[in-house]
């Protein structure tokens, strides 16, 4: 059975006007239109650039991943490293300070007075080399002002002194680059 309104195989389009193209290079079936012909080759022709520029971007995020992979990779190695050698330059500093005390200690006929003498220098030495790490102590003076930050009271004692004032110090505190490692152990003028 056939419908009406289908055309038999073997016959003949009827005339409309145009020619049948069997297909333009773009791959538009040759009955559309030119616009709609070039509409269709402009937005293939976008879709190329489109999926072109897709590609670049996935290439260049791939790289800045691994960039940044990298980079933290590194960060990593260097903070274990600073950290496995964070004392190096502070142990340098004190091989003097033992070779001091070594050599004070091989000499077996000290006098009492050699003893002092190379004990104060292999006392300048530490502190040297505490020095050159960025270890300063923190001795206040008899009536400095009383810190908190920086002092630790261990009493109050009654003094002519002005209130809240350091009396004397106990134990000296000592800094590491500015940050308390101990404070000093000091006593306060107690309020009159």
């Amino acid at each position: 059975m056939t419908h009406p309104n289908t055309t038999p195989p073997n016959s003949e389009p009827a005339a409309t006007g145009t020619t049948a193209n069997p297909v333009d290079p773009v791959g538009a079936p040759a009955d559309l239109p030119e616009l709609e012909v070039q509409t269709l080759a402009s937005c293939q022709a976008e879709v190329v650039a489109l999926q072109a520029k897709n590609h670049e971007l996935a290439d260049q995020f791939l790289r800045a991943k691994a960039d940044t992979e990298n980079a933290r990779r590194r960060a990593e190695d260097e903070v274990s490293k600073a950290r496995k050698f964070a004392l190096e330059s502070f142990a340098d500093s004190l091989l003097p300070v033992v070779d001091s005390l070594e050599a004070g200690l091989a000499i077996k006929d000290a006098t009492l007075e050699q003893l002092r003498e190379g004990s104060q220098a292999t006392l300048r030495q530490l502190l040297s080399a505490l020095e050159r790490n960025k270890i300063v102590a923190i001795n206040p003076a008899a009536g400095a002002k009383f810190d908190p930050h920086q002092h630790q009271a261990i009493s109050v004692v009654p003094s002519e002194q002005e209130a809240n004032t350091v009396v004397s110090v106990l134990q000296k505190g000592y800094l590491i680059a500015e940050r308390v490692m101990r404070p000093a152990l000091v006593t306060v003028a107690a309020a009159k």
